[in-house]
């Protein structure tokens, strides 16, 4: 977790202008939270912002809402059960970490995504880091995510409405294409790690 938790704060710092918005107070949406582990350890970097997390998975979500309370944010997170959709609007930043590519429709999500944030908001997209072709993901870390993506991510994809089974290696020009068909008019890789790529998009 704590590792996790240094990983996250230095995918922020990469953004342009967001982490000084979270420390001066911002509105925050988490997509495909879980258990809720990014979204309360966002609030606990920024206790100024305000977070909602959103998973379609209801009783992940009563976990969420129960760790949020164990530990001690739950005055400025909550958590919805939401497909995708995020309520309201004026979002200072979106996250998705690792869950877009999961998604039977990611640019339907990603376009929702864009007309909730603020003029000058911030999507951040965190997504398996992999080439744009089949033959650059032919090393270790590829196996390992070809064989998640067979067994885990393409069939999730496959049982959703749309159907578009991007999979766990889709590559920065394929979500690229995703946010730009979305509405999002700037798309730039702000940094990575051997296991992440770490995407921002902006309206």
């Amino acid at each position: 977790m704590a590792l996790w938790a240094r990983r996250a704060s230095s995918w922020i710092l990469a953004l342009d202008g967001v982490e000084a918005k979270l420390a001066a107070g911002a509105k925050v949406a988490d997509v495909g939270c879980g258990h809720g582990a990014s979204t309360i350890l966002m609030s606990q970097t920024y206790p100024g912002s305000t977070f909602v997390g959103l998973d379609n998975h209801s009783a992940s979500i009563d976990t969420a809402r129960a760790r949020a309370k164990e530990a001690g944010v739950d005055d400025r997170v909550r958590f919805e059960v939401a497909a995708a959709a995020v309520p309201g609007d004026g979002y200072d930043l979106v996250c998705i970490f690792d869950a877009l590519h999961d998604m039977g429709d990611p640019t339907a999500a990603a376009r929702r995504i864009r007309v909730s944030l603020a003029p000058d908001g911030t999507f951040l997209l965190v997504e398996p880091n992999a080439g744009d072709r089949v033959e650059d993901n032919l090393n270790l870390v590829g196996r390992i995510f070809y064989s998640a993506s067979t067994f885990i991510c393409t069939p999730g994809s496959r049982a959703q409405a749309g159907s578009a089974c991007l999979g766990a290696q889709a590559g920065k020009a394929r979500l690229a294409q995703v946010c730009r068909d979305a509405g999002f008019t700037r798309f730039r890789r702000a940094t990575e790690t051997p296991f992440n790529i770490v995407l921002e998009a902006r309206p």
